[in-house]
């Protein structure tokens, strides 16, 4: 199978600098807390409580459910909210759209990141090519997006 390539070419993305995927990263904890808080309050409709209670199902839930929605904006587009609104894609270093198992492979990573007290996010600023965890885990890296030209926006 074949993947789908973006269509910038290497000379138009760059590595994204890491105050700007960490501000993407801070939106996109915004919307993964809003999205385990909406969750919880229909699982806790649905089931009265039962379900909540029962920490290994609900936590599972929420495990599928958000993998789901995170895995499914990085492979379709290569963007969640938050990397979209600081214009920055997760992509292979081949530009190409990165595939499920990658994608849950940095979702997975991405949790140990936090758990390490963020340390997988603050290794970008230690890392050469500017690579967190994630990145390194699952072979795919984060680029910064050119500026929208303006003059072509206009037509």
């Amino acid at each position: 199978m074949q993947r789908r390539r973006f269509p910038e070419t290497f000379d138009q993305v760059k590595t994204a600098p890491p105050l700007k995927r960490l501000g993407a990263l801070l939106y996109d904890f915004m919307i993964f807390v809003a999205l385990v808080m909406v969750l919880t309050g229909i699982l806790m409709l649905i089931n009265n409580e039962a379900l909540v209670q029962n920490v290994a199902v609900f936590r599972s839930i929420l495990f599928v459910v958000l993998f789901a929605f995170y895995s499914f904006f990085w492979i379709r587009t290569g963007q969640t909210l938050g990397m979209l609104a600081w214009r920055v894609r997760v992509q292979t270093p081949e530009g190409e759209h990165i595939s499920l198992t990658q994608a849950l492979i940095r979702f997975l990573v991405a949790g140990i990141s936090f758990g390490c007290a963020g340390l997988g996010y603050l290794w970008m600023f230690i890392n050469r090519e500017k690579m967190a965890w994630p990145d390194l885990a699952s072979g795919t890296c984060v680029v910064e997006l050119p500026k929208p030209d303006k003059k072509k926006a206009k037509k």
